[in-house]
């Protein structure tokens, strides 16, 4: 059995449905640009025979050429054996790849070995996926992350995490927090308290604990009130404006920018082919070479910033640089760098820019709320608190995936598949 502290909860108590990551099972499905697929789609099924198809698939026990699948939830694509496909690539969908890359993935189960269809399910516009690594590190980085997009429960080092969507119903239906919790925490704070602000209290509070994340909770509602302006920064930046936006706080939706001076722009232009070990970062001038070309200023917080103990942006390019094994569909690589390519370093620079702002903020704020707790003061709320009030153990069945009814689903060859 754990030993957890009675003063503070679990995430795993907070929110306790939760899902194991994607396992995809083959690395060509999923790529920066979605071009890039749709040609690696078209070698596979342009393939000269069955032999030929089968090798660039890359089967393995869970996927074959001739594996019967159900559709993802929300994509209508083919069900029929891949051994039999002959259509055009079904649409690439955004992901979020690790901690803070965005990659595109076929959305076709055919080619995902374990896809997890209950997050499919529930993923939206209203959805918001907390990550959360299965194996707490020692290392620097953020305790969990959060997006709007559908992740792919992996760190930027390839090691596990946990998903745990805000919602368990699509449109924003059945929060899955622990029964109650919202209705006492509004009793105890004197405030309304919806979902969403648990989830902002837990962007801006939660920390890593040999036990697990651990998020404290405090029944002070100016303190409460100084989280949630500060978690829901946060959720804004993770999400990159998708959700928590608010021109009035200066979080306006999809437009993340830096203020005026601080703002990165291509000082020297780019290769249009970089190659992988090219960039570097020089600390004086503040500026990211690659290759010949040079984008500044680029803050050291945003050089240095980690997750699962990788530097992000060199993760970001060494996937965008590192060539494929040869005879591979991975072979199959972006055609160069692209004005998108730029777009989505500087967007990727000026967010990291602000989360390591944030950190400090966050560190501040951890600080105060363990003062405040070891000084016996801060109104903090232990889990102790919430098993006398019935909230904690959360019933058993909410760890699992809701019952989702009315929602339809191709089986495998065609056949109608009921949920």
């Amino acid at each position: 059995m754990r030993a957890v502290s009675d003063e503070a909860p679990l995430l795993d108590d907070l929110m306790p449905w939760s899902v194991r990551p994607l396992r995809i099972g083959r690395g060509w499905p999923m790529a920066p640009d979605p071009a890039c697929l749709r040609a690696r789609w078209a070698l596979l099924t342009g393939a000269p025979d069955a032999t030929a198809r089968a090798a660039l698939l890359h089967p393995t026990r869970a996927r074959g050429p001739y594996t019967p699948v159900a559709q993802l939830p929300g994509h209508r694509t083919p069900t029929t054996a891949l051994a039999r496909e002959d259509g055009p690539c079904p649409e690439p969908v955004r992901v979020r790849h690790g901690e803070f890359d965005q990659q595109w993935l076929i959305p076709d189960h055919r080619l995902i070995d374990t896809a997890r269809p209950e997050l499919w399910r529930v993923a939206d516009d209203r959805q918001v996926f907390t990550v959360e690594p299965a194996y707490p590190s020692e290392v620097p980085g953020p305790a969990v992350v959060f997006s709007a997009l559908l992740p792919d429960g992996r760190t930027a080092a390839g090691k596990p995490s946990r998903i745990r969507p805000l919602f368990r119903q699509p449109g924003g239906l059945e929060p899955n927090l622990a029964p109650g919790l919202t209705r006492w925490l509004s009793v105890r704070l004197g405030v309304r308290v919806e979902a969403e602000d648990v989830l902002a209290w837990v962007a801006a509070a939660a920390r890593q604990s040999p036990a697990g994340c651990l998020v404290p909770l405090t029944g002070d509602v100016e303190v409460w009130r100084d989280g949630l302006a500060l978690g829901r920064r946060a959720l804004w930046l993770h999400t990159r404006g998708a959700r928590f936006a608010d021109p009035q706080a200066g979080r306006d939706p999809d437009r993340l920018r830096l203020p005026g001076g601080s703002r990165p722009y291509v000082r020297a232009p780019l290769p249009a082919a970089p190659l992988p070990g090219e960039s570097a970062y020089d600390p004086e001038e503040r500026v990211l070479r690659i290759g010949a070309g040079h984008v500044s200023p680029v803050s050291p917080g945003a050089w240095d910033l980690t997750a699962g103990g990788v530097r992000v942006l060199e993760a970001w390019y060494e996937r965008r640089t590192a060539p494929g094994e040869r005879g591979t569909l991975e072979a199959l690589c972006p055609a160069g760098w692209t004005r998108t390519t730029t777009s989505e370093l500087l967007e990727l620079i000026s967010v990291l820019t602000l989360l390591a702002e944030l950190g400090e903020e966050q560190g501040d704020f951890a600080e105060r709320l363990a003062g405040r707790a070891a000084n016996g003061g801060g109104g903090a709320l232990g889990a102790g608190e919430l098993r006398a009030a019935g909230i904690l153990p959360v019933p058993a069945a909410r760890r699992r995936p809701a019952s989702v009814l009315g929602h339809h689903e191709e089986g495998p060859d065609g056949q109608f598949a009921l949920l």
